[in-house]
Parts: structure tokens; C-alpha cells; sequence
């Protein structure tokens, strides 16, 4: 069953009471809240086309962002100087959208590995480069059979709801994205919302209930919450993330990890109320960056929600 983000933030809180190898430091929250620092004339945090219509724009951030995981596959990917293996992948893609233009949604349908590792500057005999043809070709079939072949169509038959557009998004193959903790459903629809936010931040369309959006579950902001001293993971849980250990998609462990983070930001944003989870995401996914964050290692899972 697919949930809404109400439900999401439920599951989340749920699982952080039961947790046993992630916990969320409540004390440590009203601190760290009134501490951040928000740019608001920040807008999208990656490159985008320069100068592009509304169509392509809607292009670019629902490709980009049907491809935005594997990042338990990013240290063996082919990574371009000083860059991340996500900003590697997002300039690949603005550089083919610059030079050639968008894919259109039937070539997206068909669109083969060997495309993508070409148009990526990857091996394309990396696994990676199916999932990610995978993912592209489901796009491209749901943007043609269902939306006539415009990409601008998929924001707008959301109504003006970010909420609505996660959770219709929710529903396709590519990006799918839910876990089981013992008998309960986590829907985190972590690139679903994403989406939303992209398309908002890129003014490709407005929405009134971004506010409503939880954080975008990935690896990065729980490590940064961790460093930051507003997640404890339990001392054989450090101890697999710096021995650079996958961590099992699904395992309880890591479905803590993720809820665990939802449920923090949630507090954050009701500690402050003047941002919302999708700010503050933003602003932590970029502190990730710093060289403090990258000098240890984040838990790395292979799979498809990030």
C-alpha cells in the first residue's frame, strides 16, 4: 500500500522509539535547530541547463532525479576531479541536455545501458548503468503513455500539490521506494519527493504545500546528523560504516538509519518555525560536502532508493 507523507512522518516516529541501533538525541535538538543558518535566495543546489524552457527544465530534474541513487555504488564509479559521484552523474547530464537537448520520452523508453555509460563517462559494463537504464526507460514509457510525451505535464497533473506529485511519482517503478520494519510500512519516497522540490526550486511549478514534504531519506544527511551529535548509531554500527561494510537495503539497521533521520528533521522543524524538512535537508546535504563530513565514511548501501 502506498502512503501519504502523513503516515511517513508516523512510521518514521514509530520507528525511532523502537530503534535499537540508531537513536535520536531529543535534547540535543533545540541547540542544534537554532543554529542553522538558511539561505533563502539559494535556489536548486545542482547545475541546471542555462537559459532553458519550462519543458526542458521539467526534463532535466524528473531524468536527473529517476537516476539520482546508487551511492553505494559511487566509490567505484568513474568520478570527474574534485567532484562526488552524484555531481559527477548531474553535470554529465546538464553537459548532454546543453549540447544535444533532453532525451525525449519515447527515447527514454528505449534508451539501452550502453547510452547512459556513454552519456555519463562510465564503464558500461558497470551494474550501475542498467539500473539506471532501467529506471530511464520507465520514466520515459509513464511520460509518454501517460502524459502525452511532456515532462511539464507530470508537474502539472499534480495540481499544484507537492504532496500529490510524490506520491503519484510513488507509484512507478523509478521511483519507487519503501521498506518493512518488522510488520510496518515506510514509504520514503525519497526521490519521489525530491522531484517535487527540484521542480519547485527550478520554477518550473509552484506549489503551496512544499512545507508538507519530509526529508529525502538518503545516506548523507544521517552522517552529517551523526557528526553533528543529533544521532548516536550504536558503537558496532560505527563500527561496519568505517570498515566501509555495505549495509544491507531493507535491513532493520538501515531503515533506522533513514527513519531515524526523518524523525529528526521533523523535530528540527518543529523547533524552528521558520523552515520546513525540504530546507532543511537542503542545508545539511550541502554541510555534507564539507571536508569534515567527507573525511569519514557515511554508511554505503547498494540499491535503488538512494
Amino acid at each position: 500500500m502506498l502512503w501519504g507523507v502523513r503516515q511517513l512522518r508516523q512510521a518514521c516516529a514509530t520507528v525511532a522509539r523502537q530503534a535499537t541501533q540508531v537513536t535520536v538525541i531529543d535534547d540535543a535538538i533545540e541547540a542544534y535547530a537554532a543554529t542553522l543558518r538558511f539561505d533563502r535566495d539559494r535556489g536548486a543546489t545542482e547545475p541546471r541547463p542555462a537559459g532553458a524552457a519550462r519543458e526542458d527544465l521539467a526534463a532535466f530534474w524528473l531524468t536527473l532525479d529517476a537516476i539520482n541513487f546508487g551511492s553505494g555504488w559511487f566509490p567505484t564509479l568513474n568520478k570527474r576531479a574534485g567532484r562526488s559521484g552524484y555531481n559527477t552523474i548531474a553535470a554529465a547530464l546538464r553537459e548532454r541536455f546543453a549540447t544535444a537537448g533532453p532525451w525525449r520520452a519515447q527515447q527514454l523508453a528505449e534508451i539501452e545501458p550502453a547510452t547512459v555509460a556513454a552519456t555519463l563517462g562510465q564503464d558500461p559494463e558497470h551494474e550501475l548503468m542498467a539500473l539506471f537504464a532501467a529506471s530511464l526507460q520507465d520514466l520515459g514509457a509513464r511520460v509518454a503513455g501517460e502524459h502525452g510525451g511532456r515532462f511539464a505535464a507530470v508537474a502539472d497533473a499534480a495540481a499544484g500539490s507537492a504532496v500529490e506529485l510524490a506520491l503519484r511519482l510513488g507509484s512507478w517503478r523509478c521511483f519507487g521506494d519503501s521498506s518493512r520494519y518488522g510488520t510496518l510500512e515506510v514509504p520514503f519516497l525519497k526521490r519521489a519527493q525530491i522531484v517535487a522540490a527540484d521542480l519547485a526550486r527550478a520554477g518550473v511549478v509552484g506549489f503551496a504545500d512544499l512545507g508538507r514534504l519530509t526529508m529525502f531519506a538518503d545516506n548523507l544527511v544521517p552522517h552529517v546528523l551523526r557528526l553533528d551529535g543529533v544521532l548516536r548509531f550504536a558503537p558496532e554500527l560505527v563500527a561496519r560504516i568505517e570498515r566501509e561494510q555495505l549495509i544491507e537495503h531493507g535491513s532493520p539497521e538501515e531503515v533506522e538509519i533513514r527513519a531515524c533521520a526523518v524523525h529528526a528533521v521533523e523535530l528540527i522543524v518543529s523547533a524552528r518555525a521558520d523552515t520546513d524538512a525540504a530546507a532543511v535537508d537542503q542545508l545539511l546535504w550541502q554541510r555534507g560536502q564539507e571536508p569534515r563530513y567527507k573525511a569519514s565514511p557515511r554508511h554505503r548501501t547498494r540499491c535503488t532508493a538512494y
